[in-house]
């Protein structure tokens, strides 16, 4: 792979009155990484974006802060891009393993403090992390997850950690209407903590041992990913019940 280290035409840094992050490099400028950086841009942080393909870097040349066309895999051309400056890095590369595993090397040799690098397959996770990323992410296998829960009906949303913890949105069970958290004791009995009630007519609410919940509330739950499941549950068969 060769790299054309000439930037292309860049626009301007955008004014900022406040400073969130520091640079951020995203590397891979496909459907993914693409997003991150649309993302960051919109929080304020400066993005260096980086792309061997001239036809991705020339359609996202106004978008991020810096644009450039270059091979990730070449460290020199890395280095003379100033990689070793950013706070912290996104190799988004897809379907290449060997691009996305040179990539992530040439950054650690760097010194990239915090390297987030996207991995296709639990095998290729594990060279990453191997190799010295900082964290490892599988998109399409959490989308996936965060689907099917949807499907089933239990949850609206939905995010797992990797310690086995997870977060999740889900409507509140007919077992919890008209009753306050202190009686319904969910900790206790389901072992979940509701971090928080979201109401069609009301605002986000915060929860307490008196928040009273009522039917067509949004529970936003925190707890081991079994024990969410298993609470979620319920709303799945009380609507499978009242459907009957």
């Amino acid at each position: 792979m060769s790299a054309d280290r000439t930037p292309l035409p860049r626009r301007a840094a955008p004014r900022r009155t406040s400073r969130r992050h520091g640079d951020v490099l995203v590397v891979g400028l496909g459907r993914f990484g693409s997003a991150v950086a649309e993302s960051l841009v919109r929080q304020g942080v400066d993005v260096l974006a980086v792309d061997e393909n001239p036809d991705r870097v020339q359609r996202f040349a106004e978008e991020f802060t810096h644009t450039v066309q270059a091979d990730a895999t070449d460290g020199e051309a890395m280095r003379q891009l100033g990689i070793a400056d950013v706070d912290a890095a996104v190799v988004a590369i897809g379907s290449d393993i060997e691009a996305s595993v040179l990539a992530v090397i040439t950054l650690v040799e760097a010194g990239v403090p915090e390297i987030y690098a996207k991995a296709i397959t639990r095998k290729h996770g594990k060279i990453l992390t191997g190799i010295g990323a900082h964290h490892v992410i599988y998109p399409e296998l959490i989308m996936g997850q965060r689907v099917a829960h949807m499907v089933t009906g239990g949850l609206q949303d939905y995010l797992e950690f990797d310690d086995g913890f997870a977060i999740a949105r889900s409507a509140a069970p007919p077992q919890t209407w008209d009753q306050d958290l202190a009686t319904s004791a969910l900790r206790t009995r389901h072992r979940i903590t509701v971090v928080g009630v979201k109401r069609a007519v009301e605002g986000f609410v915060y929860a307490v041992p008196e928040t009273v919940i009522h039917a067509g509330d949004d529970l936003v739950l925190a707890g081991r990913t079994e024990d969410v499941e298993r609470f979620t549950a319920l709303t799945r068969d009380g609507r499978r019940a009242r459907d009957r």
